[in-house]
């Protein structure tokens, strides 16, 4: 765990305060209450306004002094600070998450290297005891931590400098990593060298990577910095996002990026048309001090830029914050989904991760004539075991989520667990569109609540489906699922026009033997539009098989033996078709022959071949002898 701790700080002023006869009984609260008196001391509003009118007639404020000059403090006021602090002060203690975690988990389980030379521990008969810390004191808790010794490890930037707490092949201590990412502050660079600390080479496992934020929908603001601030480290260092960022937030957590702004532009529309239910134009104008309206109404041109709309919202109350946030993040996650469904999200580097990966061809797609620098196009065999959920930890999440269902499929006898996912918003009228989450052992699905009904989920009482997960769970496990590649590498940047446009995403191929390859996963149904594009060879020399997928797929394949046609997907009664066109009217007699079919649609024949075998009439029917015919 990475944190920042004023913890000592408050030890030293607490330990200054104590007389010498108190030292010996040591009773010290360390709760941070003296910060937020010392906060409402200063900055509580106290003082009296007086109202006046400017010369262009509008009503402002100043604060009001008397005939001698002195301020004038308004007695409600006072009296109200003055009750909240006493409250404040009457409250019990509240340690800090350091000092919180080392007394629940106990010393003798936990590791801390945060620098600090000075804590308290609860002795054996309960009464606090100072202890003292040195260096030498973190190098041994470090010892233990990747001894085994101590399962538990707290560490701040003072105690992550130098060191690592991976697990190392050569440690002990080889459990899964799950780092908890608490405080992580404003500095990018800071929270990259401490995620660095448990991910690194020569480790046994990956650790899991958990940002910890709490219910307050204003704190998405300081993740949301360091989202963005970890891509923009990574590509500036080694030219990669996944350097900084190693997919560790989704693309909707990033509330700076282009998907978050166009969602705000549709969010302040939605609030000038009266179509949002967190609140309305005059009180968010006189709430947060932003000028949405010129003075006829209208919404202005240039409106306030994202980042100051975020801030101004730190100002708001809780609840309020958390309504907009909840409208504001699901016009982000409709866009985000919109262009993931579509191939255009930008995801930087994915990395796939696999048991075995084989090359099982290699075609040179183009060889620069300057460099001799090559592409390529590897069909590589992968093998991956599926990792499932195990029963323990759904019901773990089922418990998190009051409102959750057990659902079992009429149709395929598979489970879920049904709970509620971020809902998305029409951006016309800003009507919220419920969805919910399927969770099943090896992978999650989203639908809308209303369509939900016409599925073959039904619930199912949770002993049944503790059976059912269980059974799922381990079939899964014990499954290896093997699937081909085509991934274009190499020199990517001559053939970038011509690699498919509708899926953007740069894969990282890496199997558990060390290998891997960076490039563009290239699906079946584009292989036949890239050799085209190439002239890398004719689509009659292609493998039938690609040429069918890439005529399903909606991409025509043109044909010149054994004579000029183009082969492209059709939709007939509503069923997809493949369909011949422009084949010659003499040759009508051996396409039938060869298995193809024909039907006379508005008054034109047209010449379809079956899906089913259609790639071995396209064999036949592109073969040699059939060409010298």
């Amino acid at each position: 765990m990475q944190l920042v701790t004023t913890a000592e700080s408050i030890l030293d002023r607490r330990l200054g305060q104590l007389a010498p006869d108190e030292r010996a009984e040591l009773d010290i609260d360390l709760s941070p209450r003296e910060y937020v008196i010392d906060y409402l001391e200063r900055a509580f509003p106290t003082r009296q306004m007086r109202v006046f009118t400017d010369d262009t007639g509008a009503e402002r404020s100043v604060p009001m002094d008397d005939e001698n000059g002195n301020p004038v403090y308004n007695p409600q006021a006072l009296a109200a600070r003055a009750n909240l602090i006493e409250q404040l002060c009457a409250l019990p203690p509240i340690t800090s998450a350091l000092d919180g975690l080392l007394n629940h988990f106990g010393h003798d389980y936990v590791a801390e290297i945060t620098g600090r030379t000075k804590r308290l521990i609860q002795a054996s008969d309960g009464r606090q005891k100072l202890e003292t810390r040195s260096t030498r004191t973190s190098q041994a808790e470090a010892a233990a931590f990747m001894g085994g010794l101590k399962r538990i490890l707290i560490f701040s930037d003072a105690g992550g400098t130098g060191r690592s707490y991976h697990a190392s092949l050569d440690a002990v201590n080889q459990e899964q990593r799950a780092h908890l990412l608490l405080e992580p502050g404003w500095r990018a660079d800071r929270a990259i060298q401490g995620l660095g600390r448990t991910h690194r080479t020569h480790q046994a496992c990956t650790p899991l990577f958990r940002p910890v934020t709490t219910d307050c929908k204003g704190e998405l603001r300081f993740t949301s910095t360091i989202a963005r601030r970890l891509d923009t480290l990574g590509a500036l260092t080694r030219g990669q996002r996944q350097t900084g960022g190693q997919n560790l937030f989704d693309p909707a957590d990033n509330l700076e990026s282009s998907y978050a702004c166009a969602a705000l532009t549709s969010w302040f529309h939605l609030l000038h048309l009266g179509k949002l239910k967190s609140t309305t134009l005059a009180e968010f104008e006189e709430r947060t001090g932003l000028e949405l309206t010129d003075k006829d109404g209208v919404l202005k041109d240039e409106l306030p830029p994202i980042q100051r709309w975020l801030n101004r919202l730190l100002a708001l109350p809780i609840g309020l914050q958390n309504r907009i946030f909840e409208e504001f993040l699901a016009l982000v996650e409709t866009r985000v989904q919109a262009a993931r469904e579509a191939g255009r999200l930008d995801v930087g580097v994915e990395t796939m991760l696999v048991d075995t990966a084989t090359i099982i061809d290699d075609t040179i797609l183009r060889t620069d004539p300057v460099s001799g620098a090559t592409s390529h196009l590897l069909t590589i065999e992968v093998a991956r075991r599926k990792t499932p959920v195990s029963l323990e930890r759904i019901l773990r999440i089922a418990e998190s989520h009051p409102r959750h269902a057990f659902l079992r499929n009429a149709k395929s006898g598979l489970v879920a667990l049904q709970v509620k996912a971020r809902a998305h918003m029409e951006e016309k009228d800003g009507t919220p569109i419920p969805r919910i989450e399927l969770m099943r052992p090896t992978r999650n699905d989203y639908m809308r609540l209303a369509d939900l009904a016409e599925t073959a989920w039904s619930p199912i009482d949770e002993e049944a489906f503790r059976a059912l997960w269980a059974a799922e769970a381990e079939a899964a496990a014990a499954q290896v699922d093997t699937e081909t590649i085509r991934l274009a590498t190499g020199l990517l940047l001559p053939i970038w026009s011509a690699l498919p446009s509708d899926h953007l995403v740069v894969n990282r191929i890496a199997d558990q033997s060390g290998q891997s390859w960076l490039g563009r996963i290239v699906f079946d149904d584009h292989v036949v539009q890239l050799y085209t594009k190439l002239g890398l060879d004719r689509a009659e020399n292609l493998p039938p098989g690609d040429i069918v997928k890439s005529a399903l797929g909606g991409r025509s394949v043109e044909l010149t033996q054994p004579f000029p046609m183009a082969i492209k997907r059709a939709v007939v009664n509503g069923l997809p078709r493949i369909e011949l066109v422009g084949a010659p009217p003499a040759q009508l007699a051996y396409l039938k022959s060869l298995g193809c079919f024909t039907e006379i649609i508005s008054y034109r024949t047209r010449v379809f071949v079956p899906v089913e075998g259609a790639a071995d009439i396209l064999s036949r029917l592109l073969r040699p002898e059939a060409r010298a015919a």
